[in-house]
């Protein structure tokens, strides 16, 4: 291209990179951005995605069935999974087996108390960031100590600086489950200080479909678990729920955890494969007598096989943790007020 040179070039990536990890609410992105130092060392000539090709070519299967003797390895070596509430204490968390590919409802997804259904006003902050395993864990594909360093530098940046965000949850036939289009441009936004998302859109797989949805008596407005999102520079990043599970006996409080399984790729000519990664997220919620809803968030780092050089030494263990204060009060704008 006339004037691109390939530093440039690299720096243009970085800062994409860059911006991405910055909004990251959840790590499902941060853990993509995590990967950095791939998409500055191009080496797939065919790498060139558009818009729709990226929303067909990356099914279930493409993100799970493809993975196949690392996928069903990973999950036959994750030790059975505690209680939601005791991955709040420890440091060393095992990542949990792999559900998807054995719940065929059609209307599988996370879902929340009924309490929750409405329209919030959020705050949310960074209280702890860690690597339990180390340090290099974090250096993306090759485990490179200095992308460990930045990356970390960058998270620290953050320690106690809360994030105004509003979430939105929608009450289905299945449930109460979050808007995921809604809060995941909001959760993005929010955190890169500005608009970073041109669109978000949901995806149909075997677990969760709209075809399905409507079959069992359910809404074209009910949100599914796949989304992908297109950003307003060359990427987009398409994300599956491959495990979730739930704990609420109808009181006020409510722990819930999911396993998002991302590819993030860049759209443009350039020729950096795209990264995979996994991020578990775990939710402790309280009711209060206020009306506002109090709770704790955690993000933890998982290896991929596909991407990483440490995967088979991290021995299915979180690599980095990240935790966050949650306060909810309902908007002005929820028909609830």
């Amino acid at each position: 291209m006339p004037g691109h040179s390939p530093a440039s070039g690299d720096k243009r990536q970085t800062t994409l990179a860059t911006t991405v990890a910055a909004a990251a609410a959840l790590t499902l992105v941060a853990t993509c951005v995590h990967h950095a130092s791939a998409l500055s060392s191009p080496s797939n000539d065919n790498f060139l995605v558009s818009r729709r090709q990226f929303s067909l070519d990356h099914p279930t299967s493409a993100a799970i069935a493809s993975m196949g003797v690392f996928l069903r390895q990973s999950a036959d070596a994750a030790t059975p999974t505690p209680s939601i509430s005791n991955r709040f204490e420890s440091d060393i968390l095992n990542a949990p087996s792999i559900t998807a590919g054995t719940r065929y409802t059609g209307h599988e997804n996370l879902y929340f108390p009924d309490w929750l259904e409405g329209e919030w006003d959020a705050v949310q902050t960074l209280v702890l960031t860690k690597t339990p395993l180390g340090l290099e864990y974090i250096g993306g594909p090759q485990g490179s100590i200095d992308v460990a360093r930045a990356s970390m530098s960058e998270q620290t940046k953050r320690l106690n600086e809360p994030v105004n965000l509003k979430l939105k949850f929608v009450k289905t036939k299945f449930g109460v489950a979050e808007d995921r289009r809604f809060n995941l441009r909001s959760r993005l936004d929010s955190f890169a200080g500005r608009s970073v998302v041109a669109s978000v859109e949901y995806a149909d797989v075997r677990e969760s479909n709209r075809a399905s949805i409507l079959a069992a008596g359910g809404s074209e407005l009910d949100p599914l678990m796949t989304t992908v999102v297109y950003f307003k520079g060359p990427a987009a990043q398409k994300t599956f729920v491959i495990s979730h599970g739930q704990e609420w006996d109808g009181g006020d409080s409510y722990f819930g955890c999911e396993v998002d399984r991302s590819i993030f790729a860049l759209t443009n000519a350039n020729t950096a494969p795209p990264v995979t990664s996994d991020t578990e997220i775990l939710y402790s919620l309280k009711r209060c007598d206020d009306g506002k809803v109090e709770g704790k968030l955690r993000l933890a780092g998982y290896l991929n096989p596909q991407s990483d050089k440490l995967y088979f030494d991290a021995k299915n263990r979180a690599v980095s943790l990240n935790d966050y204060t949650l306060q909810l009060r309902r908007s002005s704008e929820d028909p609830k007020i």
